[in-house]
């Protein structure tokens, strides 16, 4: 096995259908594999301020739609305490839910795979109520194997 380091950086995009999730495991799993990286760690990234990025339940179907009431209590669109309302009701909600969420994931990589458990999938959460394009950078970093 070399002991050279290795960094690999691809970009894609997720048209999301509005509020909630958006599954993004198989497109990292494809990332990782073209990096060649055997062990270490990939990043995952989103470029925006109104979609985050977690680690979740992806069999069940349910869990996503609990979390996203949970999302809705903890930061209700138009509630009176959000002086933020550029772009409408959901505008401060969204950025509130995406500091909960995080816009990055760290995740390691193992025998040339994201080493995810068994029920956990990636992904991007979008938290306004309309459908946007947003961006992800993952980076693999790590090393290749013989």
């Amino acid at each position: 096995m070399s002991d050279q380091v290795h960094v690999f950086q691809k970009r894609f995009a997720v048209s999301t259908r509005g509020r909630g999730p958006q599954e993004i495991t198989d497109y990292v799993a494809d990332i990782v594999a073209e990096s060649g990286v055997r062990t270490g760690t990939v990043q995952v990234f989103t470029h925006h301020t109104s979609c985050g990025l977690l680690i979740g339940e992806n069999a069940d179907p349910s869990v996503c739609r609990d979390l996203d009431r949970f999302f809705g209590k903890v930061a209700p669109d138009g509630d009176p305490m959000f002086e933020h309302d550029a772009e409408g009701d959901d505008d401060m909600p969204a950025h509130v839910r995406s500091v909960l969420t995080g816009v990055s994931l760290g995740i390691p990589v193992s025998d040339g795979r994201a080493a995810l458990g068994t029920w956990q999938g990636i992904f991007v959460w979008e938290h306004r109520t309309v459908p946007h394009e947003r961006r992800v950078t993952v980076t693999v970093t790590g090393l290749r194997g013989g």
